[in-house]
């Protein structure tokens, strides 16, 4: 489903829920118009915002952080041979799918251990595959793994408009083909590099919670809500807080 057929969707819900007044005046009829064209000042106002925030927080950090890009770059390379960043395609909102990309944190071998690994995934709820001990994970990979590092590329996705700074951690295909339809809330909004549940306990919390903390987060979204958000994943990334 493309943006406009979304969009007129919602506006004929939003009509007949919240537009129960009577129509055969022309003075109900301008009122009426002018409170749908509030309403969705009010949601365009809110996106541009937040898009605003995107744009400008990613394009300064991508210059800033510049020098940590190359010394990370530098220490795979030394490690491991192979590529330095990693692509995975990822579903983004409703249902789109993108490129993600990350510092390769794995060996190179990764995706053909993992089927062995299967049996020891250590994350509740089984859609989601997550070990605390992983041995396909490099020495600096897991350093910057706890620290997030790994996730820094991602600033070219949310400067792109893929992501945001803010919002659900974007999932892979073969995951959302298990989501039941509650999960599939999730891509209502356009994902993000850090969320709710980043900045309250990351991979130890188990996936249903998850799933519910991204509703919550869904349903009471605001500009000052995802600036409270990044504030908190600050201490959260210092302190490695469930992150493997």
């Amino acid at each position: 489903m493309d943006e406009k057929t979304h969009e007129q969707e919602l506006r004929e819900l939003l009509l007949a829920r919240y537009g129960n007044i009577d129509q055969s005046s022309f003075r109900h009829k301008l009122r009426f118009y002018f409170k749908q064209l509030g309403w969705f000042t009010v949601v365009k106002g809110a996106y541009l915002a937040k898009r605003l925030l995107d744009i400008v927080v990613s394009a300064v950090l991508l210059i800033l952080l510049l020098p940590v890009f190359l010394g990370v770059a530098l220490a795979i390379r030394i490690e491991d041979p192979g590529p330095i960043l990693f692509k995975q395609t990822r579903v983004g909102r409703w249902g789109g799918l993108f490129t993600m990309w990350k510092f390769r944190s794995m060996y190179t071998d990764a995706d053909e251990r993992k089927k062995e690994l299967m049996a020891r995934n250590e994350m509740d709820g089984g859609v989601l595959f997550k070990m605390k001990d992983d041995p396909r994970i490099t020495k600096v990979g897991r350093i910057i793994r706890k620290t997030s590092i790994d996730e820094l590329p991602q600033l070219w996705n949310v400067l792109k408009g893929e992501m945001s700074l803010v919002g659900p951690r974007p999932p892979v295909p073969l995951e959302v083909d298990q989501y039941s339809l509650a999960d599939r809330r999730r891509l209502e909004v356009i994902p993000g590099i850090t969320c709710i549940w980043q900045v309250s306990g990351r991979s130890d919390i188990p996936f249903d919670q998850q799933v519910e903390l991204d509703v919550q987060y869904i349903e009471s979204q605001s500009f000052w809500n995802d600036i409270r958000i990044l504030v908190k994943t600050v201490p959260a990334l210092l302190l490695g807080t469930g992150a493997y």
